[in-house]
């Protein structure tokens, strides 16, 4: 089998319809020649309808990034389902929600505010290191999230790009602490995709009309597939001694001046 993952085992989170970035990123990765496991939370039954849609069969592993339990028994339902103690060699964490509260910035009380940095920034962290062991029984492995630009306050994104921000901190602390076992973690900064999850964010088009006036290479609001390209090459090992690093897949925009 070719390809830059040939013989990795990754694990993604964040795959709900076909639409989504986390998707890609699993269709990619087994295009390139890797085993993929899918994790679900709440509509297992519809994430593993979607997983069906996927080059290879793979399975589902019900996970609740807030609940101990899941956590802790992560890593033995991933080795039962590759049927051995093996390990694995890569994380992809595509995990944010955000209740309506956190949408407003000035008027978000503190339990919506917690319950997005729980799911969407602290979450990055639960999961590396329940999965920790896993990697370094591979000799190391490659941690990728997919964040949208924290360093900017966005019009509408409110308490989630101040979770965003923290998710991206929390990368960087990982990478730092973890760079002796030999784990990279690493962020894509994708732009906006018209996905379930950003039917969720008030004021969605607003703030994804911006790409359409300053992408200076474009960009396609229903192609997920760019980000989960950039996500695959960060799991290779094209780059192995990249970590702490945000890798923009956005058309350019970040760069843009006023």
């Amino acid at each position: 089998m070719s390809g830059i993952l040939a013989g990795k085992r990754i694990l993604v989170t964040g795959v709900l319809t076909e639409g989504s970035i986390a998707f890609h990123a699993a269709k990619v990765a087994q295009e390139q020649g890797a085993e993929v496991v899918l994790t679900g939370f709440g509509r297992v039954s519809l994430v593993e309808r979607i997983a069906k849609r996927l080059p290879k069969p793979t399975t589902v592993i019900e996970m609740d990034v807030t609940n101990p339990e899941h956590l802790d028994g992560l890593a033995a339902k991933v080795s039962e389902y590759f049927g051995d103690d093996e390990g694995i060699d890569g994380v992809v964490h595509s995990i944010a929600f955000g209740p309506q509260g956190a949408f407003n910035f000035l008027e978000a009380g503190w339990e919506d505010v917690s319950t997005a940095l729980q799911v969407s920034s602290y979450s990055l962290k639960s999961l590396t290191m329940a999965l920790l062991p896993l990697m370094e029984k591979r000799g190391g492995g490659s941690v990728v999230g997919i964040t949208f630009d924290g360093s900017i306050a966005w019009p509408k994104y409110d308490w989630m790009g101040v979770a965003k921000a923290a998710l991206e901190s929390t990368g960087r602390y990982l990478a730092r602490d973890l760079g002796g076992r030999n784990i990279r973690v690493n962020m894509v900064s994708a732009g906006p995709i018209k996905s379930m999850a950003a039917k969720s964010i008030p004021g969605f088009e607003e703030l994804a009309d911006v790409w359409n006036h300053r992408a200076p290479i474009g960009w396609d609001l229903a192609d997920p597939e760019p980000a989960g390209r950039g996500v695959v090459g960060l799991l290779s090992d094209f780059f192995p001694k990249t970590t702490g690093e945000i890798v923009h897949v956005d058309g350019g925009v970040h760069m843009m001046g006023a």
